[in-house]
C-alpha cells in the first residue's frame, strides 16, 4: 500500500512537472540562450571601445549591478501585479535592452543600456523562482529546480557556440539583434501559457506596509540569512567568475579568436549541462549539501588551474572541470533558497535571497578587473578560487540541511495490544 502511495505521487508530481514545460522551463530556456550567446561576444564587444579592464568589468558587471538595485522591489512588486504580469515585464525590458546595443556609440551608454537589462533580468528570476517554489512540493523541489537550471545550462551550452559563429561571420553587433529576438519568445510563451492573476494593487499606503514587511523580513531571517547567505554570495562568486575569467584568459593570455573562445565556453557548458538531473537527484534523495558542497570545491580547483594552462587545450580541461563542479551544483541555491523562504513572505525573502547572490555575480567581473589593473590577471582567479572554496566550507560546517527525512506516523494501537489490567 505504501509503495502504492508512493508511486501514485510520483507519477503526479512528473505530471505536474510536465504542466511547466510550456509555461514555465521553455520561455527560461529562450532567455538563457540569448544569455548565452552574449558570454564570448560581451568581453570583446566592450573591448573594441578601447577601455581598461576595469571599465570592461564594469560591462560585464553592469547587468548584475542592475538587478541589484531591482532584486528587492522586485520581491515586492511581484505580490502586487502577479508573478506571470513581472515575468512579462522582466523579458520584455531585457530584450528592449540587448536591441539597443547594436546601436550603442559611447561605453556609457553600453553601461547604462547593461543597468536596464539587469532590471529585466530581476523581475524575470525573482518572479519565476516564486513561480516555481508554489508550484511543487518540498521532496520534489530539488527535482523540479535542477531542471530549471538545466534549462539555464542547456541555454549556456547553445548560446555561446552560436554568439561565436554569428560575431565572427557578421560582426559582434550582430548578435544582439538575435538575443533580443530569442528573449521576445520566451515573452511571448510567458503571455500564452503562464497561468496567472493580476493582484490587487493595494490601498495608497501600500509602498509603505511593503517597506515595514521587507524589515521584518529581515530581522525574523537575519540568521539564517547571514550564514547561509554568505556561503551563498561566494559561490556565486566564483560561479560568475569563470564567464569572466576564461575568455580574458583564452583572448589576452593565450591569443585565442572568438570563435575558439566560443568553443571551449560551450564545452564547459556540456558538460555543466550533462549533470543538472544528478544534481536534482543527488538534491532529493540524500540532501542538499550533497550537491552544493562538490560543487563550489570543484570550481575552485578548476579555477585554479586556469593560470597554469599553456594552450587552448590545457584551458578547456580546467574549464571543463568547472563546468563539472557548477553542473553538480545545478538549481542548488534557487533550491536552498526556496527551502529557507516563509509561505507567507515567499516573494520579499526571495528578493533578499537572489540579493545576495547576485552582489556576488555582479563582483566577481568588478573583483577580475581590479585586481588585474593592479596586479595581474592570474591574481584575480586565485582570488576567484579562494572564494569557491570559502563557499563550500561554510555550506558544511555552518549551514543546517533542509530537506529533513519523512518520519513516518506511530502506528495506531490496536484493541488487542491495549492492555486492561488495572495499574499497579
Amino acid at each position: 500500500m505504501t509503495e502504492l502511495k508512493r508511486n501514485r505521487k510520483s507519477s503526479g508530481a512528473a505530471a505536474g512537472l510536465r504542466s511547466l514545460i510550456l509555461s514555465f522551463y521553455l520561455p527560461a530556456l529562450m532567455a538563457t540562450v540569448g544569455q548565452g550567446l552574449l558570454v564570448p561576444i560581451l568581453p570583446l564587444y566592450a573591448t573594441d571601445f578601447e577601455v581598461g579592464y576595469l571599465l570592461i568589468g564594469l560591462v560585464l558587471a553592469g547587468e548584475g549591478l542592475g538587478t541589484l538595485i531591482a532584486d528587492l522591489p522586485t520581491g515586492m512588486i511581484q505580490r502586487r501585479f502577479g508573478n506571470k504580469q513581472v515575468m512579462m515585464m522582466g523579458l520584455l525590458v531585457k530584450a528592449l535592452s540587448i536591441l539597443l546595443l547594436f546601436f550603442a556609440q559611447t561605453i556609457w551608454i553600453v553601461l547604462l543600456l547593461r543597468l536596464i537589462a539587469g532590471f529585466g533580468r530581476s523581475m524575470y528570476t525573482v518572479s519565476a523562482h516564486v513561480y516555481v517554489t508554489n508550484q511543487v512540493e518540498l521532496s520534489q523541489r530539488g527535482k523540479a529546480i535542477s531542471l530549471f537550471g538545466g534549462t539555464y545550462r542547456l541555454g549556456g551550452f547553445i548560446g555561446p557556440a552560436i554568439g561565436g559563429i554569428v560575431a565572427g561571420l557578421l560582426g559582434l553587433r550582430a548578435a544582439f539583434i538575435g538575443v533580443a529576438l530569442v528573449t521576445a519568445i520566451g515573452f511571448a510563451l510567458v503571455a500564452m501559457f503562464t497561468r496567472g492573476r493580476r493582484q490587487n494593487k493595494g490601498a495608497p499606503g501600500s509602498a509603505a506596509r511593503h517597506s515595514l514587511r521587507l524589515l521584518a523580513v529581515l530581522k525574523a531571517n537575519h540568521r539564517v540569512l547571514a550564514s547561509a547567505g554568505m556561503a551563498q554570495l561566494f559561490g556565486q562568486t566564483v560561479r560568475a567568475g569563470r564567464i569572466v575569467v576564461i575568455p580574458l584568459f583564452a583572448a589576452d593570455v593565450l591569443g585565442l579568436s572568438v570563435d575558439q573562445i566560443g568553443f571551449i565556453v560551450s564545452i564547459s557548458m556540456a558538460v555543466d549541462f550533462s549533470l543538472f538531473l544528478v544534481a536534482g537527484w543527488l538534491m532529493d534523495r540524500f540532501g542538499r549539501k550533497f550537491a552544493i558542497v562538490p560543487c563550489f570545491a570543484i570550481q575552485a580547483l578548476g579555477m585554479a588551474f586556469v593560470p597554469f594552462a599553456a594552450s587552448g587545450a590545457g584551458l578547456l580541461l580546467a574549464a571543463a572541470l568547472i563546468g563539472f563542479g557548477n553542473g553538480l551544483g545545478a538549481g542548488t541555491m534557487m533550491t536552498l533558497g526556496s527551502d529557507l523562504s516563509p509561505a507567507r513572505t515567499r516573494g520579499e525573502f526571495l528578493g533578499i535571497w537572489r540579493l545576495i547572490g547576485d552582489v556576488g555575480h555582479t563582483g566577481a567581473p568588478l573583483v577580475v578587473g581590479v585586481v588585474a589593473d593592479i596586479l595581474v590577471l592570474s591574481s584575480a582567479i586565485f582570488l576567484i578560487a579562494g572564494a569557491g572554496v570559502a563557499a563550500a566550507g561554510i555550506f558544511l560546517f555552518m549551514v543546517p540541511e533542509t530537506l529533513k527525512p519523512e518520519v513516518p506516523p506511530p502506528p495506531t494501537p490496536s484493541r488487542r495490544s491495549v492492555s486492561t489490567r488495572p495499574a499497579g
